[in-house]
């Protein structure tokens, strides 16, 4: 099965949380094409879709959201994963209500959405997202866990695999 592994990744981070779950994928036997989400101009091609956006203030970036709008029906009628990534620090915070995905949930059909860690690298981000960060007192760092992606990218090409048996 082809699946469609895709982001929206505002400096980076939450895209190569995409690059490792397609990697993941791949390692599992799995046909995997990484896009970036304004890229997808085309659904039918694809099995399955892996569908991810950063958070920022609890909300999906534009580019993913618009994706769903634009694909709705072609996502309801094969397999979706949605992924997001977001709280930092060390337990990450928020640890609680940090994305509101219902709505994406019931628009493409998703099996299951999964919650990382982010990072913040303050040399990326521009005078206002700084003052912010410093403002409320964001951990900057990486608070990625690899562990974690590759375990939800594993479950989801188990899957993937059931449903092409």
């Amino acid at each position: 099965m082809h699946v469609l592994v895709t982001a929206a990744s505002k400096h980076g981070a939450t895209g190569e949380i995409a690059e490792a779950i397609a990697g993941r994928l791949r390692e599992h036997g799995l046909q995997v094409t990484v896009a970036d989400p304004a890229e997808v101009t085309r659904l039918e091609s694809y099995g399955a879709v892996v569908l991810g956006s950063a958070v920022y203030a609890g909300h999906w970036l534009d580019p993913a959201k618009e994706l769903v709008e634009r694909f709705d029906a072609e996502l309801t009628a094969r397999p979706v994963w949605l992924f997001s990534s977001g709280p930092v620090g060390d337990p990450p915070k928020p640890d609680q209500d940090a994305v509101q995905v219902d709505d994406l949930m019931a628009a493409t059909g998703a099996l299951g959405h999964e919650l990382f860690a982010g990072k913040i690298d303050r040399s990326a981000l521009g005078f206002a997202e700084r003052a912010i960060v410093r403002a409320l007192r964001v951990p900057v760092g990486d608070f990625r866990d690899w562990d974690a992606v590759d375990t939800w990218a594993d479950h989801v090409a188990g899957e993937v695999a059931a449903r092409t048996r």
